[in-house]
């Protein structure tokens, strides 16, 4: 590439364009702090926060907000939030997620995009309440920044641009490579929220205009809380594996991993394991508690029976589409982690921008199911099947670190992967994201990154479709940050455009 020559997009995410030197990426490591995520401008607000004596979730939460703007594909304060926090010896879970209207219309359908797509957006919430109870910092000063920047705008890159371009809602001009674009109706909101906090969100003239551009009521907006849960844990050869309990879909990656020990090792094994695992998830998962037997080693041994070593089961019986999100983890000097995943479902979610905003709502209603007596059927006030899911890693009952994987339905399956490389394989952070990945569809396919392209014939022996991916987009972009000694040692993935860094 040369100055002055507009940069080739659709180059950039070619399998094969560029030679690699062969020389792997190096982890980063600290002694004191870190934070990842895939934007640099949300890692550097993050580091900000920890510099200015705040502690892990200030920096997690200084980066959310960061990424709203930096990433409005994919994330937003329209859309949903969940995390994991590590406090004081003890594993919190937050799921900050919305309901469906309460009084639904007769006609009532689930529909993918648009006004009826919509779920109370719980992102807002969830930031105040993670702030309120582990913050030092305060809301007010992780949104500043942030609202500074959309006012003022930012540089697009590559990969936000060739995901804008792609998206069929974008409610925006699709920025090139490079150019500045700026969101200042939402800096303006920002701004507000920072002033008045997120019961400015909530009730009033932003719960107004949100309620004017679909099917939610204030009355759905003003009765919204976020709900601080019990994770779920798994143990795997020597570490536990901790995920949120529904209406999340963690338990994919925990069942998949149950599965998974026990069975010959290998990659067909892997895939095996992720097709019953979900559909054990799509079967089961809501907005009710995980029923105990999923997780039951009895109830694993009997799924396990299922798979034959010599060929490849059906297809899935339902699959979600893929969804836009964005995740990051941090960790500090006193040993708090943070793992925090918030997303708008869809790129840019319904499509839909709540008037004089900015606020683009997402469209979490697309997760429920239309199929009479499933659990996750569309109801009035009901939380849906939610994609979003982060991870944290304990061994000995300490910390090990957190980690997450984005993107739809392929997080569990990023989850299971990623644990693999790590524990199976002992891979540091940075090698553990950087391995190529599969990705399960919902027709029974398996669609492979270049780098297990070698392992197309066996597959193909066993009864798999296989596909080669064309974009790495599907294939989610993942952060972790592990516990080395007295230190930290990092990773961020290269199929983002952030860094995992520290002091």
């Amino acid at each position: 590439m040369l100055v002055g020559v507009e940069l080739d997009v659709d180059l950039l995410f070619r399998a094969g364009a560029g030679r690699a030197s062969g020389w792997r990426r190096m982890p980063a490591v600290a002694g004191e702090a870190m934070v990842a995520a895939s934007h640099p401008l949300a890692v550097q607000a993050g580091l900000r926060a920890l510099a200015s004596g705040g502690n892990a979730v200030d920096a997690a939460l200084a980066a959310a907000a960061v990424l709203t703007v930096a990433e409005p594909t994919d994330n937003g304060v329209g859309g949903d939030a969940f995390a994991l926090v590590w406090h004081g010896g003890r594993l919190h879970g937050l799921n900050g997620s919305g309901r469906s209207p309460a009084e639904l219309p007769p006609d009532a359908r689930v529909e993918a995009a648009g006004p009826r797509s919509v779920t109370v957006p719980g992102a807002v919430r969830a930031w105040a309440d993670l702030a309120e109870r582990f913050g030092r910092l305060g809301l007010d000063a992780a949104l500043a920044p942030a609202a500074d920047l959309a006012a003022r705008g930012l540089a697009c890159s590559a990969r936000i641009a060739h995901k804008w371009a792609s998206a069929p809602l974008a409610p925006w001009p699709t920025p090139r490579v490079g150019e500045r674009f700026r969101l200042p109706e939402l800096a303006a909101t920002l701004r507000r929220l920072a002033e008045e906090g997120p019961e400015a969100f909530y009730r009033g003239e932003l719960a107004a205009a949100i309620a004017s551009a679909c099917w939610l009521s204030e009355d759905d907006l003003a009765a919204h809380g976020s709900e601080w849960v019990e994770p779920l844990r798994l143990a795997y050869r020597g570490v536990e594996v901790c995920e949120l309990p529904p209406n999340g879909q963690g338990a994919a990656a925990l069942i998949a991993l149950g599965l998974y020990d026990g069975l010959e090792p290998g990659l067909h094994s892997q895939l095996e394991a992720m097709k019953l695992a979900l559909a054990d998830a799509y079967a089961h998962v809501a907005d009710a508690p995980l029923p105990e037997l999923l997780l039951d080693p009895a109830h694993l041994a009997e799924r396990r029976r299922l798979v034959r070593p010599d060929r490849a089961s059906a297809p899935l019986a339902s699959a979600l589409p893929r969804g836009g999100t964005t995740y990051l983890c941090a960790v500090d000097g006193e040993g708090m982690a943070v793992s925090l995943i918030q997303s708008v479902y869809g790129s840019f979610g319904s499509g839909v921008v709540a008037p004089g905003t900015g606020i683009v709502l997402q469209n979490r209603a697309a997760g429920f199911v239309e199929e009479h007596g499933h659990p996750n059927r569309l109801a009035p006030a009901r939380r849906p099947f939610h994609t979003i899911i982060p991870g944290l890693l304990l061994e000995g009952g300490r910390l090990l670190g957190p980690f997450g994987v984005m993107g739809g339905a392929m997080q569990p399956q990023g989850h299971l992967q990623v644990v693999l490389r790590l524990v199976d394989e002992g891979a540091d952070p940075q090698a553990a994201l950087d391995a190529p990945r599969w990705r399960v569809e919902a027709d029974g396919a398996v669609e492979l990154e270049p780098g297990l392209w070698g392992e197309e014939e066996a597959l193909r022996a066993l009864g798999h479709e296989v596909r080669r991916a064309v974009l790495p987009h599907g294939f989610g972009v993942g952060q972790a940050i592990l516990r080395l000694g007295d230190a930290w040692i990092g990773g961020s993935d290269p199929r983002g455009d952030g860094f995992a860094a520290g002091w």
